[in-house]
Order: structure tokens, then sequence, then C-alpha cells
């Protein structure tokens, strides 16, 4: 079975949108996994818009508490370098965390969100000494790729150990045209002979970006699919499902004791 990866950036938005610790992430990390997810994903980048560096060390004191085997993955650009923010760099960030796997991405720090996956030939001896390194601290690399079997190739050249398959054209399509047009169709096929393809090389698949409940299903029978990260559908699901509800509980204190 794929096992769940919970992105909290979201939550981490809303809590830095204000002064203060509300939401706190933890509460959230320990209901995902309740909830059965399979490990905590965040993404701290440069300018901090979201998770801080002191979130890192409280996920990751949460997940050793629970003794659960529950895994973090860390994201973000493996060249971002400290600045006057107090941002420590990317590299010094995963060597006091010790996650278990880290999602190498491509991002630059004017980038709303990861949006395209690593060009491998550009940036080989770099990622190569990098992937080296974490290798050597017993991080599994995962790196995030569009579904090209040269890049897939690649990444297995470097040393990396999963691939993170860039699905926001997917979601597009999908969104778009439905799980059964042709467009959609074909596509999907792109994704799946780049996960088999990984597979033959004895790379692990991990999948994320715009993977909702509405295309997951589909998403889901992609071959050798190991994990899948999803923050944002999460939240939105959570905010609809569950908040005529929180409504009526306000309504409810409203009331005369």
């Amino acid at each position: 079975m794929t096992k769940l990866s919970v992105n909290l950036n979201k939550i981490a938005l809303i809590r830095n949108s204000r002064e203060g610790q509300n939401p706190n992430l933890l509460p959230f990390a320990t209901a995902a996994i309740n909830a059965g997810a399979a490990g905590i994903t965040l993404h701290p980048r440069p300018d901090q818009r979201h998770i801080r560096p002191s979130d890192l060390t409280a996920i990751e004191d949460l997940l050793k508490n629970l003794r659960q085997n529950i895994e973090l993955n860390i994201e973000g650009n493996p060249f971002a370098e400290s600045n006057e923010s107090g941002y420590p760099g990317f590299d010094a960030l995963v060597e006091k965390s010790s996650p278990d796997q880290v999602t190498l991405v491509p991002d630059n720090e004017s980038q709303l969100t990861s949006d395209h996956g690593w060009e491998l030939k550009k940036e080989h001896n770099l990622l190569a000494k990098t992937i080296e390194k974490y290798n050597s601290l017993k991080i599994r690399v995962s790196l995030f790729l569009d579904p090209d079997l040269t890049q897939i190739r690649l990444a297995k050249e470097l040393g990396a150990n999963r691939i993170e398959l860039y699905t926001g054209p997917f979601a597009e399509v999908f969104q778009q045209s439905g799980a059964n047009h042709q467009s959609t169709l074909d596509l999907f096929k792109k994704y799946c002979d780049a996960a088999a393809f990984a597979g033959e090389l004895g790379l692990g698949v991990n999948a994320g970006h715009d993977l909702n409940l509405q295309n997951l299903k589909m998403f889901s029978s992609l071959p050798n699919l190991a994990e899948v990260s999803i923050g944002h559908a999460i939240i939105v699901d959570a905010l609809h499902m569950g908040f005529t509800q929180t409504i009526k509980e306000y309504l409810i204190a409203l009331q005369p004791s």
C-alpha cells in the first residue's frame, strides 16, 4: 500500500500570518499520525514563509517520543544558503534534524511553490556530492523530477535512492478534462512508464503536487508508488469537511448559558 506523508506547510503559513503559535503544528502532526499517516513532510524555505527551523526541531522531537516509526521528510533546495533572517541553510538543517528522507527540489527563492523537476545534467557535479554526503548520513535521498526517462536514469547514476514525480501537470489535465479523457490517459501513461522505468533501475518512486481526493485514486495505481506527499489539498478538504460543524460550535458558544 502506498504511504501518505502529510505536508504541514499550510498550517505553518496560517500561524505565521499572525503573531503567536496558533495554530501549533504539533497537534496537527499528532492528528495526522493518529489518523494513519506514515510520515510528516516539512519544506523550510529561506524566507521562512511557513516552516521555521524551530519547527523541524519540534517535529523531530515529537516523532522520536512517539516511537511509531513515523518518517520525517524534509524538502528543499540543497544549495539554499544561510541568510540574515535566521535561516541557517538547507544543509545545516538536514544535518541537525537527521530526517529519514530528504526530497531535493530545484526551487529558487522567488518561487511560490515547486513547479518543475531537476535538470540533472546542469547540476550533476554539485548534486552528486550532496547525495553522497546524505547517503553517508544514512538519509534517504529523493530527487524531484518530471516524468522524463533521461532524468530518471541520471538520478540513478547520481546515487539517489528515490525520485519524487512532480504531479502538477497530471493534476491540471485531470481537473480540466477528467479521468477518462484521452489527454489524461496519455499523460498518465507517461507517468506510469516513468515509474516502471525507475523501478527497473532500483529507484523507489514518490509523488506529489496537487494530488487530491479527485485524482488520487487514479494516480495511486501508478507502478511502484511508495509514497505520496500531500499538504495543500488536505488542508482545503479539512476546511470543507469541518467548516459547517465549526460554525455550529461557535453559534452554540454564543447561546446564553
